[in-house]
């Protein structure tokens, strides 16, 4: 009896011991496929930096049927990666996300225009078609159009729009005058396609004074109430900033890293590399903490939608320092 008891004690003990030690779960839902975009989670996770802040992270990809702030709303992931635009847009709705890191400090968006089409400066869009991406990825361009004063529902004196999948096919195909490309993505399947940088017009948010922050890390409200998920998420954030860090000094290694993750084999060495270079270009300082002053921009922004803006009001307490507050 006294074996049992004791052999029964140990086991407890090993039990105890063993959930004691065991990694914290974390699922991170990406904005978009596996791509160079992420690529210092997946460096995060390749090199260990997660495993050595006792963190076990999934990275699940997203995908044109996937919209991370359901995902999340849905209790699918602990953490995704969203563009501010859809994740303010989805808190007005009633999803409490709350921003709390923010490593891309420049927008990558832009409007690729075929030169033939006359196009040179912004007001020469009145009246063209244009491809945009939709699932909360318009807010950006419906806000600069507002800016321009062109409506864009298609009616005289505006503009109109072509619904544009995660491809350049309006473009190649000559149904759309412009599209919605990436620096560091869809410019480049343009070019690949055969088009010169000469035969193309190419209008950079960032440059209109209409950009938003993209690529910020997103939790919930409610999960930010408990402390202990805080420190899990300083763990996290460190962690993933060190993976940014070493892509930021090692590209080439990032991208076969990415391309390692990629289960698909729909990416190549070539694109990955290329748009590693690209993204470096949008990081921000080290860290990854969102400036107030860039979510004060991106707001202003976004309450220029006219009749019909992306938000209708000022969010309040939808950006934190708490999980930097929290690192150690």
């Amino acid at each position: 009896m006294t074996i049992r008891l004791a052999v029964a004690a140990g086991v407890a003990l090993g039990l105890s011991l063993a959930t004691a030690n065991a990694a914290d779960k974390i699922t991170l839902q990406l904005k978009w496929v596996t791509q160079a975009q992420f690529a210092g989670y997946f460096v995060a996770k390749d090199k260990g930096y997660y495993k050595e802040a006792d963190l076990d992270v999934t990275i699940n990809p997203g995908g044109p049927d996937i919209a991370p702030e359901q995902v999340i709303a849905g209790g699918g992931a602990d953490v995704i990666i969203d563009w501010m635009p859809g994740a303010l847009a989805a808190r007005e709705k009633g999803v409490g996300l709350v921003n709390i890191s923010q490593p891309f400090k420049r927008s990558g968006l832009e409007l690729t225009c075929r030169a033939e089409t006359g196009i040179t400066k912004p007001a020469d869009l009145k009246g063209k078609t244009l491809g945009v991406w939709f699932a909360g990825n318009e807010y950006p361009f419906l806000s600069w159009m507002s800016k321009l004063g062109f409506k864009t529902d298609g009616s005289a004196g505006g503009v109109k729009v072509v619904k544009q999948g995660f491809n350049v096919d309006p473009l190649l195909q000559k149904q759309a005058d412009c599209v919605s490309t990436m620096t560091y993505n869809e410019y480049w399947q343009v070019i690949d396609a055969g088009y010169k940088p000469s035969q193309l017009v190419v209008f950079k948010y960032e440059d209109e004074g209409v950009a938003t922050l993209e690529d910020g890390l997103y939790a919930t409200e409610s999960k930010l109430k408990d402390p202990a998920f805080v420190a899990r998420m300083a763990k996290f954030v460190k962690a993933s900033m060190k993976g940014w860090d070493f892509a930021r000094k090692s590209p080439d290694d990032a991208a076969k890293i990415v391309l390692a993750a990629d289960t698909t084999g729909a990416q190549t060495e070539k694109h990955q590399k290329r748009m590693m270079g690209e993204i470096i270009k949008l990081l921000g300082a080290g860290d990854g903490k969102l400036d107030p002053k860039d979510f004060e921009r991106t707001v202003a922004t976004l309450l220029t939608g006219g009749s019909d803006p992306v938000i209708t009001k000022k969010p309040e307490g939808a950006w934190t320092h708490a999980v930097y507050d929290a690192m150690k």
